[in-house]
């Protein structure tokens, strides 16, 4: 039989876990809550807003899914090393340059997933958003409880061999709250075989 202390300490160390997993969680949880805030800020004010002026005059906010932290994944990425510049597909006959600039492998629900990461050649040159990177995406909810065209994660440069990909923080390209905008449709490459009920839902 193992001594008392063997058992004391392997509760404490169990405990300490749990309130470390707890904290991240809660952080999380706050990140999530600042991009919903942030995004609803946005879309409510007229100089920036997407929307037409019969849905500004009448919005409140977007409708997010709940937050669901089982979408908040830990990604392997792996860095394309020779990208080659391509004309991405819009809604309209714009045809704006990117490359690939990597892969991000995850888990959701058990099944392995794949999401290619893009890199805007134009914004390359930008000292604004020179280190953007775009993740444009479509699963099983698209075109029912979420935006048909699909919807984009935003990342940024530095991508360690490991990247955090908060699903919850997917919102919707200009193009589900307003036809005037030229917006770019997600390669067939990241359509996702699994429903991601996490982020903002489809408008109306």
């Amino acid at each position: 039989m193992k001594p008392i202390h063997y058992y004391l300490s392997l509760m404490m160390m169990l405990f300490l876990a749990n309130s470390c997993q707890s904290e991240k969680n809660a952080e999380a949880i706050k990140s999530i809550e600042a991009f919903q805030y942030k995004l609803n800020k946005e879309y409510a004010n007229p100089e920036e807003s997407p929307l037409t002026e019969e849905d500004l005059a009448h919005f409140t906010q977007l409708d997010f899914y709940p937050i669901d932290l089982k979408f908040l994944v830990k990604a392997r990425f792996e860095k394309n090393e020779n990208p080659e510049p391509f004309a991405m597909a819009t809604t309209t006959d714009r045809k704006p340059m990117y490359q690939k600039y990597g892969i991000l492998y995850f888990q959701i629900d058990g099944q392995d997933c794949m999401l290619a990461v893009y890199q805007s050649i134009d914004l390359m040159s930008s000292d604004v958003y020179q280190d953007y990177l775009f993740v444009p995406y479509t699963d099983l909810t698209s075109g029912n409880t979420s935006y048909g065209g699909g919807r984009y994660i935003d990342l940024t440069l530095p991508l360690g061999d490991e990247v955090t990909l908060d699903f919850n923080q997917s919102y919707n390209p200009y193009c589900a709250y307003n036809h005037k905008y030229s917006c770019v449709i997600p390669p067939k490459e990241n359509n996702l075989d699994v429903e991601i009920k996490a982020g903002v839902k489809k408008f109306h």
